[in-house]
């Protein structure tokens, strides 16, 4: 919606009329609805008022910061629905249980509002549409799926085998990085103490000296300067900084294809492996089970390719569907995209000709989740090396920094 200010001739006087509206033309109509004997003169665009922006601002940051649906929540309630739904439960019924039994607020408005519209007469996959943003793509397809062939309950079960996969991946992850971030949060820590504890205490004695400080030693007077005398702006500022990256790449597809292309670039040691793998295993994960089900391998790739995160690897993964509209088979369209390996390709390429395209799907799967699981498993190896080179950074600095001024001290003494 834009805004308009609206110059209207009422009762002899000349007034202007801040009007919201999709155009012009509907901001001319809304001032002779409101005023119906006034003369409307002209409409101009104008900007909304301080407190909308500020109304908007504050509605886009609770949405970006919004915490997602539990994950295991999800998984149980789908599981709940499936095995309900397979003992004969009416679909209504058994939302509204799953909705009385769960313990995620969430999830429980959600069920409620569902379990509401089906009474009103819509179906289970358009009632859920809308929360398209708290089950992913692969959730509306499975219970499409699960409509058209009147098999909520196994739809509902190979969801949540897919959805458990996905999760145990990401687990793994996160367990892994846990000790590494641990260490390097002890190191700064350690190091912010030494700065705003230690230093100082030197820094007495070093203002005594009448030559120059090395470069070491004045590096961490900077830095201790700059902890003592603003140190709440630094922590302000980073804290801003970190809210503001998080903010822009949510809401900016710009600035998010910007950061996404950095992580997926052959430079960024490591992390791009592990974005690029864990990518691809859930894009052919969702894309062979839902092959396998018996939905249009068109319409599978669509709700794939949904669930890819990386917005660059998501643009070449588009393109395979596009692809195909043009003629080509699927082994053809995945190999224009760079993003597979030749021996993959091969493999989708028998699987297409012999008629088990899920089963080849299946092992180009597993394919990934082996390559994702030795990364996952060798990361503190991966990862040692850096820290390494971190921690042995920040003890040099320090000991540069302490003890060269006293090694110039002793040599003036015994001079």
């Amino acid at each position: 919606m834009d805004y308009f200010n609206v110059s209207i001739m009422y009762k002899g006087k000349k007034r202007l009329e801040l009007i919201e509206a999709e155009n012009q033309k509907s901001a001319i109509v809304k001032a002779k609805n409101k005023f119906p004997s006034g003369i409307v003169l002209k409409a101009i665009p104008t900007s909304p008022p301080v407190e909308v922006v500020i109304s908007n601002l504050t509605a886009k940051l609770k949405k970006s910061f919004k915490k997602s649906v539990n994950i295991n929540d999800k998984i149980a309630t789908i599981r709940q629905i499936a095995v309900m739904t397979d003992a004969g439960i009416p679909i209504n019924d058994t939302l509204q249980d799953v909705a009385m039994n769960t313990h995620n607020v969430q999830l429980k408005d959600i069920y409620y509002d569902v379990s509401s519209d089906i009474n009103a007469g819509k179906s289970l996959s358009d009632s859920m549409e809308k929360y398209g943003n708290e089950f992913g793509h692969v959730s509306i397809a499975m219970t499409k799926l699960g409509e058209r062939t009147g098999n909520i309950s196994g739809s509902y079960h190979k969801l949540a085998d897919i959805l458990e996969s996905i999760r145990n991946n990401v687990a793994r992850f996160k367990k892994a990085i846990r000790y590494p971030l641990i260490t390097l949060t002890a190191m700064a820590i350690a190091f912010v103490v030494l700065i705003m504890v230690v230093v100082p205490k030197f820094k007495e004695i070093f203002d005594k000296f009448k030559t120059d400080l090395p470069i070491p030693t004045k590096i961490l007077l900077s830095i201790e300067y700059v902890f003592s005398n603003y140190g709440v702006v630094v922590l302000v500022v980073l804290i801003t900084s970190i809210y503001a990256l998080i903010y822009f790449y949510k809401n900016n597809k710009e600035f998010k294809y910007k950061i996404d292309k950095i992580l997926i670039h052959k430079r960024f040691y490591l992390i791009n492996r592990v974005i690029f793998l864990s990518t691809m295993h859930k894009y052919t994960l969702v894309f062979g089970e839902l092959v396998r089900s018996g939905i249009p391998v068109s319409e599978a790739l669509q709700t794939a390719v949904g669930m890819v995160d990386n917005s660059v690897i998501k643009e070449q993964l588009e393109r395979v569907n596009a692809n195909i509209e043009r003629g080509m088979n699927l082994t053809e369209a995945f190999e224009q995209t760079g993003l597979f390996e030749n021996m993959l390709l091969q493999m989708i390429k028998a699987g297409e000709a012999s008629g088990q395209l899920d089963a080849m799907l299946g092992k180009v799967t597993t394919y990934y989740d082996m390559q994702f699981q030795d990364i996952i498993d060798n990361l503190s190896t991966y990862i040692e090396p850096i820290m390494m080179f971190f921690i042995a950074g920040l003890v040099l600095l320090m000991a540069l920094g302490i003890f060269m001024p006293m090694w110039d001290l002793g040599k003036a003494v015994k001079g």
